[in-house]
C-alpha cells in the first residue's frame, strides 16, 4: 500500500466515524410520542382490563381491597398499572441528550466516544452513553384521577454516564456489581438462549435468569458496552436495560409497591 492509498483510507475511516457519531437529537413529544396505551392491562384485584391486543403483565393481587399506611389506616383498592415514570435515553456521542433535544461539552469529563469495533468485516461490539430521568408523566398532565398514587416527583436528570469513571471500563465496573463473575462462562450465557425464546413469544422475561436482557444477551457488565452489536435499535435497547439494573444496584430506582390512599401502583 503506497503512501496515496493510505492516506485516502484513512480520509474514509475519518468521514464514516464522524458520519456515526451525529448527535441525533430532538425534543421528546409527551403527547404524541409517548405509547399511551401501554400503560394497559390496568389491573383491579385479580381482574385485568386491556384494550385492544393483549400484552404481559405482572401478577396483582387477587383481592380487590387493601389497607393503605398510615395513621389511621385506611381501605383501598388495588389497581396496578404501567406508568411512564422514568424516562431513558441512549446516545453515540458524549453529551447528546437525546430526548431533551441538546448537546452539551463536558470537556475533560467525556469519556470516550460510542464505537461499533468491526472484526472480520461485521460488528462485534459497540459502546455507547446513556442518560436517566426522573419523567413522572402522567402525574404531570393530570390525565389520571387523583386517587390513583402515581409518581408527583419532580422532573431531573438523575444519572448522566458521562462523567461516571466506572461507566466506560468493565473491570472498574466491577466493584459495583462483583458477581458478574458468576456469568463470565458459556453455560450461563447459553442460559439466556431461553429468556429470549420467552421474551419473543409476547412474555415477560423470566426472573430466575435475571442476567440474560432477552435476546440482547448477558446484562452483565453493567455498563455501557454491547457485545454483540446488530443495529441502533437493538444496541440501544440492550443499554437502557443495563441503565435500568444500574439505577437499582445505584439506590436511585428500587422495586416498590405502595398502597396509599385509594389504590397502589407498581413499576
Amino acid at each position: 500500500m503506497n503512501i496515496r492509498t493510505l492516506i485516502i483510507a484513512l480520509s474514509f475511516s475519518m468521514i464514516a466515524t464522524q458520519a456515526a457519531a451525529i448527535c441525533n437529537k430532538r425534543f421528546l413529544n409527551p403527547i404524541t410520542e409517548i405509547c399511551w396505551d401501554c400503560i394497559f392491562p390496568i389491573s383491579i384485584g385479580g381482574l385485568s382490563l386491556s384494550l385492544g391486543a393483549s400484552r404481559p403483565d405482572t401478577d396483582n393481587q387477587s383481592f380487590p381491597l387493601c389497607i393503605c399506611p398510615g395513621i389511621p389506616p385506611r381501605p383501598g383498592l388495588a389497581i396496578g398499572l404501567w406508568e411512564p415514570a422514568r424516562l431513558v435515553d441512549v446516545a453515540n456521542e458524549p453529551g447528546c441528550f437525546v430526548n431533551m433535544g441538546f448537546d452539551m461539552d463536558f470537556g475533560l469529563l467525556s469519556l470516550g466516544k460510542s464505537t461499533a469495533t468491526q472484526q472480520n468485516g461485521g460488528s462485534t461490539g459497540s459502546r455507547w452513553q446513556a442518560h436517566y430521568y426522573f419523567y413522572p408523566l402522567i402525574s404531570w398532565l393530570g390525565v389520571v384521577v387523583d386517587g390513583l398514587c402515581m409518581q408527583n416527583a419532580q422532573f431531573d436528570v438523575a444519572y448522566i454516564s458521562e462523567i461516571d469513571p466506572l461507566w466506560q471500563d468493565a473491570e472498574l465496573n466491577n466493584l459495583i456489581n462483583p458477581e458478574a463473575i458468576l456469568f463470565a462462562n458459556p453455560i450461563a450465557q447459553a442460559a439466556c438462549a431461553a429468556d429470549c425464546v420467552r421474551s419473543s413469544s409476547g412474555n415477560l422475561s423470566m426472573d430466575n435468569l435475571f442476567w440474560c436482557t432477552g435476546c440482547g444477551g448477558s446484562i452483565y457488565p453493567i455498563q455501557g458496552d454491547v457485545s454483540a452489536h446488530v443495529g441502533g435499535v437493538m444496541a440501544s435497547q440492550v443499554v437502557a436495560s443495563k441503565m435500568v439494573a444500574r439505577m437499582h444496584r445505584l439506590l436511585i430506582a428500587r422495586q416498590r409497591l405502595h398502597r396509599q390512599q385509594s389504590s397502589d401502583r407498581r413499576w
